[in-house]
This record gives C-alpha cells, sequence and structure tokens, in this order.
C-alpha cells in the first residue's frame, strides 16, 4: 500500500526522533511499494513531503577505525567515523518515512584519505594489475549498499588520476557529477553534470528533483600534474548559472545542488584562479531558482544555513555534515501542488550524529575482508627506530621527526638533478600534517610512516632566489599570533592564526632562521642564514617541496610560478618508507638538526 501522506510536524519529528534511535542489527528496510500495486487514491493529497539525506568528504571512511593509531576511532568530542554507521541512519530514515520519501546524496572526497583508500589505489589498485581486472572499491561498494542517489566530485577524487577515478566511476551504481569538470580540448562536460530523480505520489504528479553536482577550481592547482591538458575546472557560479536555468526548463520542482566547495567565500589559493574557492553561499546569493546546497571540502559542521537569494529574495538553504561520516544532513522539503505543478512550501535542514547507532552489518559483512587486508598491510614492520619521534611540538618546535621529512625530500631531490642544478643549495620545505604523528622506539610500521605523512603527495624541486625564500618563510610566519615580548606563549592559542591550518605551515631544513613572533606580520623572519653566511637576495636555492605546494596549494608566494628542477611521480611517503627499509635502522644521529626557532625580541621562546 502507497505510504498515507503526512502532515508537516510529524514528517519532521520523524526525522529528528529516527536519527537518535539506536537500531537494532538485523533491521531490513521496508520495501518501496510496487507501483503496479497502487491504487488510485478517492482523495488524491494536495501535499507531499520528503527528504534528501546527505553526506560529504567521507575520505573512505568506512567503518569506525584509526588506521594509524590500529584502533577504533576516538577523539575528545566522541565521534565516530565511517559510512557503516552512517548506513543505519539512513535505514532508519527510509524505514521511518518511506523508501519513496528519501534521496541520499554526497558532496565528495570519497576515494582517498585513509589507508583503506591508499591501498585500492597503489598496493591493489582497482585499475588491476598485469591485465588483471582489479577489485572493486571499497566505498563503491558501501554506497551501492546504501544507495546512494548521486554524489558530486571532491578535488581528493582526482588525487590518484583519473583512470583510477574513472574505475571508480564505472564501478558505482549512481552518477558523480560535475558540472564545472569540462575536457580541455571540447569544454564539454566530463562527468554528467546533473541528474533527476522522481518522488512518487500516488494519484498525483512525480515531484521532479534536479540534483546538479559542482566541483571545486582549486583541482587545477592541487592536482595539476593529473589535469593539465586534459580537462579544465571553471567557477560554480559560472555553471550554476548555465545549469539550474536548465533543470527548471526541464520541469523540475525542485532544484538541489550538491557543492564541494565551503559557505564562506574565501580562497586559500589567492589570485592564482579566477574563480572563488569555497563559492557555495556566492552560488546561492547570485544563482536564483535553487531550493537548497549540500555543502563538502572544509570539513566543518554547519546543521543549517539560509541565504537569500540577490535577485529572487527566496531562501536557499545549506548545511555541510562535517566530514568523515561524523554526520549525516537531512533535508526535509514540503510541498504543495498548484495548479498541476507541485511547488515548495517549506524546508529545514539539521545534521545527525551516528555515534549512538550500530554499524550496518551488511557492510560490515560486504567489507570486513577488505578492511583486514589492509589492516595488515599496514602494521607490516619495515625498520626500527632507536628513539620515540614524536610530532606533538611540530607546530612550533624544530623537532626530529619532521627532519625526517626533510632528509628523504633533499636526498631523493638532489639523486635527480642535473649538473648545473646539483651546483645549487639544496633546501626542503614541509608542513608537521598531524600533531598525533608517533614514530616509537622499536618496530616501525607502514602505518608509523603513514600516520606522520598523510597525504598522497609527490615531489618537486623548484628554484627560489633569496628574497623568494624570506617572501616564503614570512607567508609560513603568519600561521602564528602575535606575542609581544613579555608576554608568556601559550601554545594553546599560539598558532593557526588567520584560519592557517597545520598543513598550510612549512619549515625549512638547509637554512637557519628565527621566526620572531612579537613582530607583526611580514616582518618576522630574522637571521637567514646558508652554511653560516646571511642569504642574500639574488642567492638562487633548489627547493624541495610537495606537489600540492608546488602548484600553488595554500597561496604560497612564488612557488607555483618558479623554475622547475625535479619532478618525480614518485610519493613522499613512500619514499619514507623506502628510506627506512633501505637503512633498516631509523636513527635521528643522521638528520636531526635545530635550524629554526622561534623568538619574541630576539630571545628564544623555548
Amino acid at each position: 500500500m502507497p505510504v498515507p501522506p503526512m502532515n508537516r510536524r510529524e514528517f519532521v519529528r520523524t526525522s529528528a526522533v529516527t536519527g537518535a534511535a539506536v537500531a537494532t542489527a538485523g533491521t531490513v528496510a521496508a520495501a518501496a511499494p510496487a507501483r503496479a500495486a497502487e491504487r488510485r487514491p478517492e482523495h488524491p493529497p494536495r501535499t507531499w513531503s520528503f527528504s534528501i539525506l546527505g553526506t560529504t568528504d567521507l575520505h573512505s571512511h568506512v567503518f569506525d577505525w584509526d588506521y594509524y593509531t590500529d584502533a577504533a576511532y576516538q577523539d575528545s568530542k566522541g565521534n565516530s567515523v565511517g559510512v557503516a554507521r552512517v548506513a543505519t541512519l539512513v535505514k532508519q530514515q527510509r524505514e521511518a518515512k518511506g523508501e519513496d520519501r528519501v534521496l541520499l546524496v554526497d558532496a565528495g572526497d570519497i576515494i582517498q584519505g585513509t589507508s583503506l583508500a591508499y591501498y585500492y589505489a597503489r598496493v591493489d589498485p582497482i585499475t588491476g594489475a598485469d591485465g588483471g581486472k582489479g577489485p572493486r572499491h571499497p566505498m563503491a561498494v558501501a554506497m551501492n549498499h546504501m544507495r546512494y542517489d548521486a554524489a558530486a566530485l571532491g578535488n581528493h577524487e582526482f588525487n590518484y588520476g583519473i583512470d583510477v577515478l574513472r574505475r571508480f566511476e564505472s564501478q558505482c551504481h549512481f552518477p558523480l557529477l560535475g558540472a564545472n569538470a569540462l575536457d580541455a580540448k571540447t569544454l564539454r562536460p566530463a562527468f554528467p553534470p546533473y541528474t533527476v530523480k522522481r518522488i512518487r505520489v500516488p494519484g498525483a504528479p512525480d515531484i521532479k528533483v534536479g540534483i546538479l553536482g559542482l566541483t571545486n577550481p582549486g583541482i587545477a592547482l592541487w592536482d595539476k600534474d593529473n589535469v593539465s591538458g586534459r580537462m579544465v575546472f571553471p567557477g560554480l557560479v559560472e555553471q550554476a548559472k548555465k545549469y539550474v536555468p536548465r533543470l527548471r526548463a526541464l520541469g523540475c520542482d525542485v532544484v538541489f545542488l550538491t557543492d564541494h566547495s565551503g559557505l564562506d567565500g574565501s580562497t586559500s589559493y589567492g589570485d592564482a584562479l579566477p574563480y572563488v574557492e569555497n563559492a557555495s553561499n556566492l552560488v546561492a546569493e547570485q544563482v536564483p531558482g535553487i531550493d537548497a546546497i549540500l555543502v563538502g571540502h572544509t570539513h566543518v559542521e554547519v546543521p543549517s544555513y539560509t541565504v537569500a537569494n540577490a535577485e529572487t529574495g527566496g531562501d536557499v538553504l545549506l548545511s555541510e555534515p562535517y566530514c568523515w561520516g561524523y554526520r549525516l544532513t537531512v533535508f526535509d522539503f514540503e510541498l504543495e501542488l498548484r495548479h498541476g505543478r507541485w511547488q515548495v512550501t517549506d524546508k529545514k535542514a539539521q545534521t545527525l550524529n551516528p555515534n549512538t547507532v550500530d554499524e550496518d552489518p551488511e557492510i560490515t559483512r560486504l567489507l570486513k575482508a577488505d578492511h583486514d587486508l589492509v589492516v595488515k598491510y599496514v602494521n607490516t614492520a619495515v625498520g626500527t627506530c632507536t628513539t620515540d619521534l614524536s610530532a606533538a611540538e611540530a607546530c612550533w618546535k624544530d623537532v626530529p621527526v619532521m627532519d625526517f621529512i626533510h632528509e628523504v625530500q633533499t636526498r631523493a631531490v638532489a639523486a635527480g638533478l642535473s649538473a648545473a642544478d646539483a651546483a645549487l643549495p639544496l633546501i626542503s620545505v614541509a608542513a608537521p600534517f598531524s600533531r598525533t604523528a608517533d614514530i616509537p622506539q622499536g618496530d616501525v610500521t607502514i602505518r608509523d610512516v603513514a600516520g606522520l605523512y598523510i597525504y598522497d603527495n609527490t615531489l618537486y624541486g623548484k628554484k627560489l632566489t633569496g628574497a623568494q625564500l624570506r617572501d616564503y618563510l614570512e607567508y609560513a610566519a603568519k600561521y602564528y599570533h602575535q606575542v609581544p615580548s613579555g608576554t608568556a606563549v601559550d601554545t594553546a592559542t599560539l598558532t593557526n592564526a588567520n584560519s592557517f591550518w597545520d598543513y598550510m605551515y612549512d619549515t625549512a631544513a638547509g637554512v637557519s632562521y628565527d621566526i620572531d613572533i612579537a613582530q607583526p606580520e611580514g616582518s618576522r623572519i630574522r637571521n637567514l642564514t646558508h652554511d653560516g653566511t646571511a642569504v642574500a637576495d639574488g642567492q638562487v636555492f633548489v627547493v624541495a617541496v610537495n606537489n600540492y605546494r608546488a602548484n600553488g596549494g595554500s597561496g604560497y608566494p612564488h612557488i607555483a610560478a618558479a623554475d622547475i628542477a625535479y619532478s618525480s611521480t614518485n610519493e613522499i611517503r613512500q619514499l619514507m618508507i623506502d628510506y627506512v627499509t633501505t637503512k633498516g635502522t631509523l636513527n635521528p644521529a643522521d638528520f636531526a638538526t635545530t635550524n629554526w626557532k622561534l623568538t619574541q625580541g630576539g630571545t628564544a621562546v623555548f
């Protein structure tokens, strides 16, 4: 039998109640009513309600597990991770509201971010090896089981190259949408721009829901090596202005966007691109005809946010469900049939926390073996370490574990330089990606190294002058809040000024320098020397740097346009693993040196 209409209060209450309920193992979602069995109601409904559920930035978190600590995920806020728990919330929503009343959408960054993602991209790749077919990606298996209706492309979808992305796309039972991911030669969409779904209403016209997907323009910088000459990425506003009217012309009653782009209008790459990085709020404001936007990319929780469209004055509803499966967004829509067309009369959004429910046992059945393979892989010992190397203080002290990264980068670049470039001084820059990283004394495993270097970056050598290097380091130094001389320094509040996050902050090895945090931004780098001699403005250096930064990531000056002395497709993390494997023993006496420090008015802080 058809699911009877719900009134507004009942429908919204159902969203909240089902989100808080604890699922029992083996719960089966109610089957969707067969259209053939429906009978036209005596009084066709004039109102109807449905929901769109949303996730984003899942980053290949299937289970509630931390591969770097080899234990169940834990944080100070009690969050859980993984789509296995989110799947239980999705089941509850469908059971409470009816299968035909619920759509499920993602806002991108699916296939990168954990050791599980790396394993199925590089170790046992889904593209196959030696002519083999290759395994199914665990995220495709999980999301197909959950019956996603659509997903936007995230920037990290391109990290492993277009071939891996295309194979993942072929394994999904739902479209990967990217209205602003265009073929570089034809400027036609390289992926479907949108999909149209139908909400069945017994005895009345279907509700047509247009879902438009938009990805991030920053891909052109961050994954330049993978996309240059093959794809281009225009702005979200520009492409939304093209496709939203098209969806309305197709008769869509509801237009829903899934954007891999934050909602504060900010950009991390400066003026390197003419398009805004976090533009969802601008899309809502500048493009008429949008009802709601699922937001991703910035890894924050925004349960409900409203933007008034500048042209129509109508409200556009936005929500961002954090990341990693921390939350599930629920958009609830109410509509009324007027003159033969459905019109939205009300809409609300909220986020639900899956930490109160169990993991979906079917996802466990489908993917436990894949998970166990990855756990075995990351626990493989590759060598030993003579002492504990912690990154806990790496954001304000020159610590040996960061010198390990610098050592590997400088060795790799030095081995690949031309004779002329090898005569230039070589330095390295790298960021402290994780404050919880720790390489223990004793056996060193793959997960120990992966926990320190969590991204799949490759390595470049680029040329900077002494003046440019100073600018680069001054830019990095804006990471610190200004602390006047004579004022106590509290490391809890010292860092991340200007929303400059840890992964954006580069330290350098191969030169010595002080960062005077008592000084204003732009005047903090003091005593910059190389081999005991002050760095001259015209002196030329080769800088070992990761591809993200080398192509303009985080907006550092000069580096994106700098001449290339070296480039490689080898991942820095794998180079670090190879270093330990080759040496057998990781000994900081081989590479650790204190070459930078924080000061206040010339006095060392630590």
